[in-house]
């Protein structure tokens, strides 16, 4: 898929995309990169494969750097914070991409410390570094937005509702960016091929994601949400804070 975005439309904009190392995240990294914004690729765990998007982006003629940080560790994430105003002086562009919750192994309470938690504490950290004029992008699920709404499969439900815990607790900061003259944006997707939630959710459920396709006719795959996300980046707000990307008519309740 082309990029949804000109060149030079970003040039001079500095953006931290979260859970950037593969998926969607890179994918989004690498649409503004071609831009000319300069990107953060941040990681977890995956510091070969950050470096090696950054090294991508860098030999095409972009600007990026990998910088490691659990989401979920306070301290990890002000080191990242300190080490992008060292090196760029703040941020123009925040895109809250990574989430989590079906990893085995994290703890009970995992989705709701990565997908709220951990949210607020990293757009907390991002504030001092942004000026008006700046964005805030976060990345969901339509599983997750419409949780309240319409039920979803038991073994994504957890992650539905921190997500969706999430989600609120940042429109709850909206007023505060708003007094910053930092605009917020919530972009929601269907199912996207190709990630690692839909991969896991078929593998408790073998078929769930051809069954999904049947239902609403297309899912889109991780280049063609990126571009959504990327796009969220520049294009104008709706008045409700909300990109729905694709069919929604089976949340629609009556």
């Amino acid at each position: 898929m082309t990029n949804p975005l000109t060149p030079g439309q970003l040039t001079g904009a500095r953006a931290l995309i979260t859970g950037s190392s593969r998926g969607i995240g890179a994918k989004t990294a690498e649409y503004l990169a071609d831009a000319g914004a300069s990107v953060v690729i941040n990681y977890r765990n995956k510091e070969a494969r950050a470096q090696k998007l950054a090294e991508s982006i860098e030999a095409s003629g972009g600007t990026a750097i990998a910088v490691g940080a659990d989401l979920t560790d306070p301290v990890g994430v002000a080191r990242m914070m300190g080490s992008i105003k060292e090196r760029w002086g703040g941020l123009d562009l925040l895109i809250l991409n990574a989430s989590g919750g079906m990893e085995a192994d994290m703890g009970e309470d995992y989705a709701m410390k990565l997908n709220r938690d951990a949210q607020v504490g990293l757009l907390m950290s991002a504030l001092p570094l942004m000026e008006r004029g700046a964005r805030v992008v976060f990345v969901t699920s339509h599983q997750a937005h419409f949780i309240r709404e319409v039920e979803t499969m038991p073994e994504y439900v957890p992650v539905a509702l921190s997500k969706r815990a999430g989600e609120d607790a940042l429109r709850g900061m909206n007023d505060q960016m708003k007094s910053l003259g930092i605009d917020f944006v919530v972009v929601s997707g269907d199912m996207i091929e190709g990630t690692v939630t839909a991969t896991l959710l078929n593998r408790a459920n073998p078929g769930v994601i051809d069954q999904r396709k049947e239902q609403v006719g297309k899912l889109y795959n991780v280049d063609e949400f990126a571009a959504e996300v990327a796009l969220a980046a520049v294009e104008d707000i709706p008045d409700d804070h909300t990109r729905l990307v694709g069919d929604i008519s089976s949340f629609q309740t009556s």
